[in-house]
């Protein structure tokens, strides 16, 4: 599975009152590994033919001057597209980033990004799933799940993108956790035996009646606690 971590720096906070894409960065993972060297990683600065308002500056700190030589968004377009094709893109809070990618592609003529990529996923609504009525900013969840970003003192679209992919790897480590590793430690693929699972006989475990006891009191005491509101044991009355 190949998968894209994006991440953008912009002039202001609004892409449909004309701010603009100053810096983008993404970062590859296949099967949940880094793609080493250049060939995985995309970053550019960009000139946006517009000054970046104050409060914006400050976040980033990506000055007009820095920007001036840089190229326009029409000159990296093309390789942008080709490098996110077909992947699945990881985006914190996907609808501001989206919104500013698919205004410079409509400048082009262009679609829209998700015509050009497998899927969109947003780490914001699954951080908010698994943490809800928490900061789920990308600085809190690195603090929340030890990911170091000591190195972040301002913002920047590779920087942020490479916390985002450790995130990421964090907020889903239990989705792989019951899969047999299929590379040794130098990426080779393993040479793995197949193995009918339909062979198996497992086991099965009768409650001892001591067990059923205990299994039934908790049972009645959720049931008082919660008014008589236990819906499962309604069904097993039913």
């Amino acid at each position: 599975m190949r998968q894209i971590f994006l991440d953008t720096e912009t002039t202001g906070l609004y892409a449909d009152q004309g701010d603009r894409v100053i810096e983008i960065g993404c970062i590859e993972m296949v099967d949940r590994r880094y793609t080493e060297g250049a060939a995985g990683r995309f970053h550019h600065y960009l000139n946006p033919q517009r000054s970046s308002h104050p409060d914006a500056l400050r976040v980033h700190g990506i000055t007009d001057e820095f920007l001036a030589d840089k190229p326009l968004f029409a000159d990296i377009a093309a390789d942008l597209l080709a490098f996110v094709k077909d992947a699945e893109l990881i985006i914190h809070n996907a609808s501001f980033d989206l919104g500013f990618l698919d205004a410079e592609l409509a400048r082009l003529g262009l679609p829209p990004l998700r015509q050009h990529v497998a899927r969109v996923t947003d780490s914001l609504l699954m951080a908010r799933e698994m943490f809800p009525g928490k900061s789920n900013s990308l600085d809190a969840l690195c603090k929340r799940l030890e990911v170091d970003n000591s190195g972040r003192d301002l913002h920047g679209a590779l920087l942020d993108a490479g916390l985002l992919a450790e995130v990421y790897i964090r907020l889903t480590r239990g989705q792989d956790a019951l899969m047999v590793e299929s590379h040794d430690e130098a990426g080779q693929p393993l040479d793995l035996p197949s193995i009918d699972l339909l062979g198996f006989a497992l086991p099965v475990l009768a409650a001892q009646a001591d067990e059923l006891h205990a299994h039934e009191t908790l049972m009645a005491d959720i049931d008082k606690a919660s008014g008589g509101k236990a819906i499962w044991r309604a069904a097993t009355v039913a």
